[in-house]
């Protein structure tokens, strides 16, 4: 008895490899083959660029945010001082920073002083938030000591001020001019509470990488804003950098009991989550909507497939009195739109890898043509948006357009190999 041909055969890949290159006045499918594999391709592309600009904008927000502000914020709770005013200053902030520092994973502690004023230059102003921080303190924000992205030297921080590039377009100033800080709660006299007035140079102008912070925030010397605020001896919160921001809400039950009963906190979590929730929700409907794309891309196999089995059906009758099994059958014609799939997600993940690696170029050049509008980082927040490349998104596409190629393929190979050679040979 002779013994039955192990599956997927080479000859049953010679057969199947010899339809999808038959010309269609042979009756082959070349042309829907085409279609099938140029959709797969563009469609398993589309889905990867997605993927790495949304992994891109992700992790450009998040170092906005990590590298801008601080990762955690100590503050006290309001409660009533010796003068009967409701207070929630920390008069204690070198013993309490001293005490912070000492809890593990903590990177650097600084106490700042918190205030929104008016900038203004000469008929120009504009509304900031004010934060005095030591020029230490202020190093150790790698988005604002970044000297590649910033205009004068933060050393000179002490002389002056420091305001975002944002705020430095708005009034028309540059390093070395200088502006004035009106605050209302200035000095208190018998007449009532005058707006306090003071002019500072600017020594520094810095670019976090976020428009609404560029645009709003001025840094001022923490005594200064001590003295311009009235806050002497007082911090009104404690900024605090971690190892791992990832990992923050591990470390806030050890900064609360350290900071003491008075302690509340608020980490980059608390100040972000709403927006990085939608970012979540964002991603998975662009996952799903991707998904039906490459599905879509994926049903063209399974009309060339039905083409061929129909132009086929004299050769599947023929090769079934030679002795094929239904399973050779199914297995030739599913080999046929196997490879389809395969090819087109090949190509589909170097043309999607490749778009992704010169992502900034093409979003440059195609920003330029259409007059610097593309990308506002005034409505967007970031000024550039990156694509990050990673081999998870990459894998995730290539299994779900093999899956899906591979599935809607199994349903024309049925069909052909249930067809009756009998009626197949009928009228040849």
């Amino acid at each position: 008895m002779a013994k039955s041909p192990p599956p997927f055969s080479r000859f049953e890949w010679l057969i199947a490899w010899r339809y999808l290159r038959a010309r269609r006045a042979e009756g082959g499918v070349s042309v829907m083959t085409w279609i099938s594999l140029i959709g797969i391709t563009l469609a398993v592309a589309a889905l990867i660029i997605t993927l790495a600009v949304r992994a891109g904008f992700r992790e450009e927000f998040l170092d906005t945010i990590l590298g801008a502000n601080a990762h955690v914020t100590i503050y006290n709770s309001a409660e009533v001082d010796e003068n009967g005013i409701l207070s929630r200053t920390i008069p204690d902030y070198a013993e309490m920073a001293e005490r912070l520092s000492k809890v593990p994973g903590v990177v650097h502690v600084a106490p700042v002083v918190r205030g929104q004023v008016m900038a203004n230059r000469g008929s120009y102003n504009a509304g900031v938030q004010v934060l005095g921080i030591a020029r230490e303190d202020l190093e150790s924000l790698p988005r604002i000591a970044n000297p590649d992205l910033a205009q004068g030297d933060i050393r000179d921080f002490d002389q002056g001020i420091a305001i975002g590039k944002g705020v430095a377009r708005i009034l028309g100033v540059g390093v070395g001019d200088r502006i004035r800080l009106i605050s209302p709660n200035g000095v208190k006299t018998a007449f009532g509470t005058s707006p306090r007035v003071k002019a500072y140079p600017v020594t520094y102008i810095f670019s976090a990488g976020r428009a609404d912070i560029d645009s709003t925030r001025v840094y001022l010397p923490f005594a200064e804003a001590q003295s311009f605020f009235n806050r002497e001896g007082v911090a009104d919160e404690i900024q605090i950098m971690i190892e791992d921001p990832e990992r923050v809400e591990e470390i806030t039950p050890a900064l609360l009991a350290a900071a003491g009963d008075r302690a509340l906190v608020w980490t980059w979590r608390d100040a972000s989550g709403a927006f990085l929730r939608a970012l979540d929700v964002e991603d998975t409907v662009m996952f799903v909507l991707m998904s039906i794309l490459v599905l879509i891309a994926s049903m063209n196999i399974i009309s060339g497939l039905v083409m061929l089995v129909k132009n086929k059906g004299r050769d599947i009758g023929i090769l079934r009195t030679m002795g094929l099994t239904q399973g050779s059958i199914m297995r030739v014609f599913f080999i046929c739109g196997a490879l389809v799939g395969l090819l087109g997600t090949f190509f589909g993940v170097i043309l999607g890898s490749l778009f992704a690696a010169w992502f900034d170029q093409i979003l440059a050049f195609v920003n330029g043509a259409a007059g610097g509008d593309v990308w506002d980082a005034s409505v967007r927040g970031i000024y550039r948006l990156p694509a990050k490349l990673q081999l998870s998104d990459v894998l995730s596409a290539v299994a779900l357009s093999l899956i899906l190629s591979f599935g809607v393929t199994i349903f024309p190979a049925r069909r052909a190999a249930r067809l009756n050679p009998v009626e197949a040979l009928r009228y040849e």
